[in-house]
């Protein structure tokens, strides 16, 4: 936009202050919503308003003008629904079409006045009153090109939402998937509650930290990680399903499926294991997508995905020894499970442990593959220091990690509740990070301090709500699904 139009704008802007017109009045006169005044006139033809009057107040963004001479029309839009509304000399006299001039595209107005059609039928408010609620100094994007360019639709996330009807429904159906997520643990037992952000130490998960300085204290604290320890915490003193939807920071880097700051949810049941959160979540999700799509089938990015029905359950050994060829148990050290990998001809990287060369094998040949539900169960006991070990092998912990379109949507434990193996996995975690490994998890003695006090056996688990709201909404990276998404500075000159 030339500064000459802003300063066009700005001149609107002083001469209705010079004629006494409030140009950002803080009241607003009675309205009702654009919806409800459409309604009014749903099913009612030109002579059926005429016959009988039905006067309507509203208020909305002005979307377009469309002037012929003495008669004006505004497009005014209210939460997503508009209206077109008629301006007429013969109906406002001199003063009041005057005020109409002072209306332009972006600016917000509220209008009063009966419901008529057009002779194309479209409802419109007949404009007796017309005021000015606040003025824009910037117009809105080209009506029919939109908001195209990507770095300007994040950066001003504002004007992408007025632009594209699809970030729209984008942040109603984000809405109504955490809604949704809600309604179900609330409807079984399960209390919502709010655990600190700003953590004297961070864990429950293998991430870099955002580190701050808190003044009052002199303190070092740490922007949350996970949810984890504090909801154990809570386990511990007695709320025995509780759950949390909240952000959680992670200071690594922005990918199609990684952003720093981004959504979970965390639950944890007393008297469950990972078994118990299989179903939990698996009834949790079909819910969600029932309550959004209104069934259990759905397409993403071109893939169609079935969420009805029990969902296949896959060991990590199995889905790996699948996919390369490797069996990763019969290779039990770091330096044998390379020399396998190699014979079959994979580059094994420089994974530094058995548990992650594990893990680097499955996320690059096993993952991508799973675009059905699937549970992937049984993981190495290096990669999870929280959970439980399996009874069958104690190389392996209770654990499962849930995944759709190659994306995992979900992770869960059988919770940890032995203080003495507790202890002693931070400990093999301190050393890891001595190693070198910036994302092992610090020995929080405090957390330990409540484990000793009895934890119930219990069930912990986590959704990527971004994630899930990607494969609800077909959307091909994360920062679609953020209303905000982490952007890098602007580059200056």
């Amino acid at each position: 936009m030339s500064e000459y139009e802003r300063e066009a704008r700005l001149e609107r802007v002083r001469a209705l202050r010079a004629a006494g017109v409030d140009p950002y009045p803080a009241h607003v006169e009675p309205v009702i919503r654009v919806a409800e005044a459409r309604a009014l006139g749903e099913g009612r033809d030109a002579a059926a308003l005429e016959a009988e009057p039905r006067t309507v107040a509203v208020a909305g963004r002005v979307m377009a003008i469309r002037s012929f001479g003495k008669l004006v029309f505004l497009t005014l839009r209210e939460d997503g629904v508009e209206i077109q509304a008629s301006g007429k000399m013969a109906e406002l006299g001199e003063e009041g079409f005057a005020r109409l001039r002072d209306v332009a595209v972006g600016d917000f107005a509220r209008v009063e006045g009966p419901l008529w059609r057009t002779r194309t039928g479209e409802l419109t408010v007949d404009a007796r009153r017309i005021d000015v609620l606040a003025k824009a100094l910037r117009p809105l994007p080209e009506k029919w090109h939109g908001l195209q360019d990507v770095e300007r639709r994040f950066r001003q996330r504002y004007l992408d939402l007025l632009a594209n009807p699809d970030v729209r429904a984008m942040a109603v159906r984000r809405s109504r998937i955490v809604t949704a997520m809600r309604a179900y643990l609330d409807g079984r037992g399960f209390l919502e509650v709010e655990t600190p952000i700003l953590q004297p130490l961070y864990g429950g998960a293998a991430a870099r930290p955002f580190t701050t300085h808190y003044e009052a204290y002199d303190q070092t604290v740490y922007l949350r990680i996970s949810d984890e320890l504090y909801l154990k915490r809570l386990v511990i003193g007695g709320l025995e399903r509780v759950y949390e939807i909240g952000h959680n920071f992670r200071n690594e880097g922005v990918s199609r499926k990684h952003n720093p700051e981004f959504t979970m949810m965390e639950c944890y049941q007393a008297y469950a294991d990972y078994r118990d959160m299989m179903d939990l979540v698996q009834g949790l999700l079909q819910h969600v997508v029932r309550a959004v799509t209104g069934g259990t089938r759905l397409t993403y990015r071109g893939q169609e995905l079935e969420f009805g029905g029990a969902w296949p359950r896959r060991s990590m050994r199995d889905a790996i020894l699948e996919r390369t060829g490797v069996d990763v148990l019969a290779a039990p050290d770091v330096e044998t499970l390379r020399a396998r990998v190699r014979e079959k001809g994979l580059d094994p990287g420089d994974a530094p442990t058995w548990g992650q060369l594990v893990d680097q094998l499955f996320s690059e040949h096993v993952e991508p593959t799973l675009v059905q539900p699937t549970f992937v169960v049984d993981y190495p006991v290096e990669l999870s220091p929280l959970a439980k070990r399996s009874p069958a092998d104690p190389r392996l912990v209770e654990r499962f990690e849930l995944f759709v379109a190659g994306m995992e949507l979900a992770n869960a434990f059988s919770e940890l509740n032995d203080p003495v193996d507790q202890r002693a996995r931070f400990e093999e975690q301190r050393r890891m990070r001595a190693a070198g490994d910036e994302e092992a998890h610090p020995l929080d003695e405090d957390f330990l301090l409540a484990l000793e006090h009895g934890m119930p056996p219990t069930g912990g688990l986590g959704v990527g709500v971004d994630r899930l709201v990607m494969v609800l909404t077909d959307a091909a990276h994360l920062r679609e699904v953020l209303l905000f998404p982490y952007m890098r500075p602007e580059q200056s000159g």
